[in-house]
């Protein structure tokens, strides 16, 4: 009875912030009555249903997904080993830690531009969404590896394993729960970093380029329905990360 009673208290916890923020909306729209600034969620709504019966709607979002994904991914993989060499080596620790802090201090806005200079604006997407992963991977990857048990280490040394087997049965699975973490807190910069990229460098097939294209041409209704997109393309792909993230603890416990 209880479990039942829980099931159905979820989608109302869900569904009402949701409906409370859409009825502080209407209001606002209302209160202002301009299209211009505050549309209509009617109105945005049907802009949106406009633009998801168009190919170039499916092209454009599935393009930017695409490049979130890659920058994601590279960049999780580039801090991972960023992370496994600076703890190895205190020359590489002094070279690249420094190199990775200024990177996490540098405003995206900066990275953007600079990174337009140098890399194809179909790319830079991709590159600064990667540039933003990098230092969250790095730093939890590093502080999992620094956070091993000493004595399973000293475990690993008493049964002679080398290098190899100490990282596969000691580091690996102390790291992983910090990896996670870690990939669980880059997902929403590199959305947010990705599409600010777009928006600057407007490459063909980009959400970041219709956002802008929408602002120039004052079409409110269609920027409001393009920045809903970005949000649930990114809660989706961040759930599915979440996912498949609880399965493969759910495995590994099994």
């Amino acid at each position: 009875m209880k479990k039942s009673k829980h099931k159905l208290r979820q989608p109302f916890k869900v569904l009402l912030p949701i409906g409370v923020w859409i009825l502080i909306w209407q209001l606002a729209s209302i209160a202002v009555n301009k299209v211009l600034l505050i549309p209509r969620p009617a109105d945005v709504l049907v802009s949106l249903g406009r633009l998801a019966s168009t190919a170039l709607f499916w092209k454009t979002a599935g393009m930017t997904l695409l490049r979130i994904i890659i920058g994601t991914v590279t960049g999780t993989i580039l801090g991972c080993l960023l992370a496994i060499l600076t703890k190895l080596s205190e020359i590489a620790d002094a070279v690249f830690s420094p190199a990775i802090r200024l990177v996490r201090a540098t405003p995206v806005a900066s990275f953007i531009i600079l990174i337009l200079l140098w890399v194809a604006k179909t790319r830079v997407p991709a590159v600064v969404s990667c540039l933003v992963v990098i230092p969250i991977i790095w730093e939890n990857v590093s502080a999992g590896i620094t956070n091993t048990d000493p004595l399973l280490l000293e475990m690993a040394h008493s049964y002679s394993f080398g290098r190899f087997k100490t990282w596969r049965y000691v580091y690996i699975p102390s790291v992983k729960p910090y990896l996670l973490s870690g990939i669980s807190n880059a997902l929403g910069l590199a959305w947010k970093s990705g599409v600010a990229a777009e928006v600057l460098c407007a490459p063909r097939f980009a959400i970041g380029t219709q956002i802008y294209n929408s602002k120039l041409y004052l079409e409110t209704p269609e920027l409001f329905a393009w920045t809903v997109v970005v949000i649930i393309l990114s809660m989706i792909f961040e759930k599915l990360v979440k996912r498949l993230i609880a399965g493969q603890s759910a495995k590994k416990a099994a």
